[in-house]
């Protein structure tokens, strides 16, 4: 990665963001509500950072010990110690975390609340093969309709979807291209397929519709580990605060064209800084000493949370108060991140 060829190329992008406006952004004071009604089924889409389980077990860490230490005390699928944003956005609405896609078929009331189509590791554009990306994940709710696990009507008075995203697009075009030539062309493709499949759920009968912001990329612990987990690299977080002001840009231009459908953007750059600023949850009694530092880490390089050898010796160490660390590992926070993460946005939605 060359930072001063970032840097120079998008700098420019961070100072537009602060002049971006008129868009219903939850974590603005303008706006305190996610949706004007509460959802009775939430239907998600998205990466790791909303997945509570489909990524199978033979390709994701997410089932390996010790995720899921926290909650629910043993690994579950999360990418997390514990609970994610999936957990606390429903949490919010009203509703118990939906069903993941994988255990569709057990029907019932299980399909009350929704359903859950985020898989870790996928994006927006077609990266992650054979694993689902966000077009594919909303092809799959497109057939339970088709199939009336879900109703139309169901979908259009009582139900509300919420896409996730926190950048493997990016990360993948990095280790394919290996400079950021380009990134900029590739930032706006990446936002005008994410404006496609707001427009595909709309034409799918839901009229509430959330979408996040890309978190301050630059302040994820696989890129503070340069600093010793001691500063945020400015230079990335250009580069997510561009993408957020395209995405926002674009939103507000969709919500202009179609008034009978809402979509906020839910600000998780704005609410990650907060923390980090702060560096306590200011609703509760979570202190973070040291908001970059990861709980989970390899023991020398090459190795990340989760991993054995062959004799299965843990080539990984854990923290002794995972409830006091903001990430759980390189890019995902612990069950208390995303909690102070939803304090933060809550504190603007009552």
């Amino acid at each position: 990665m060359e930072p001063r060829k970032l840097l120079s190329s998008l700098f420019y992008f961070s100072l537009l963001s602060l002049l971006s406006g008129n868009q219903q952004v939850v974590g603005s004071a303008h706006h305190r509500h996610l949706f004007d009604f509460r959802p009775s089924k939430l239907f998600v889409f998205g990466d790791s950072y909303a997945d509570t389980g489909n990524l199978g077990r033979s390709v994701g860490r997410s089932w390996k010990e010790p995720y899921g230490i926290t909650f629910p005390g043993k690994p579950a699928g999360r990418f997390s110690s514990g609970r994610v944003l999936t957990d606390y956005l429903a949490k919010f609405v009203g509703i118990k975390t939906p069903l993941t896609y994988k255990l569709r078929r057990v029907g019932g009331e299980y399909l009350s609340n929704g359903m859950n189509f985020a898989y870790g590791g996928t994006g927006v554009l077609e990266i992650t093969s054979p694993l689902p990306n966000m077009t594919t994940q909303i092809g799959f709710f497109q057939q339970l309709i088709k199939e009336e696990v879900y109703n139309s009507l169901e979908i259009q008075q009582s139900s509300a979807a919420i896409l996730v995203l926190s950048g493997n697009d990016y990360s993948s075009y990095l280790s394919r291209n290996g400079s950021v030539q380009g990134f900029p062309s590739f930032i706006t493709q990446v936002v005008n397929q994410l404006i496609l499949n707001l427009k595909r759920i709309q034409g799918l009968g839901l009229k509430k519709i959330a979408v996040t912001t890309l978190q301050p990329s630059g302040c994820l612990p696989q890129i503070t580990v340069a600093s010793s987990f001691q500063k945020c690299n400015g230079t990335l977080n250009s580069l997510a605060n561009y993408h957020n002001l395209l995405l926002k840009q674009s939103v507000a231009k969709l919500n202009n064209e179609t008034k009978e459908t809402t979509i906020v953007i839910i600000d998780l750059y704005s609410a990650f800084m907060t923390v980090f600023t702060n560096k306590s949850d200011h609703l509760g009694s979570t202190m973070f000493e040291n908001p970059l530092k990861p709980c989970c880490v390899g023991i020398s390089s090459g190795y990340v949370c989760g991993n054995v050898d062959e004799s299965g010796t843990k080539k990984y160490t854990v923290c002794e108060k995972p409830e006091a660390a903001f990430f759980w590992d390189t890019v995902h926070p612990t069950q208390a991140g995303w909690r102070s993460v939803y304090s933060a946005l809550q504190a603007n939605l009552q």
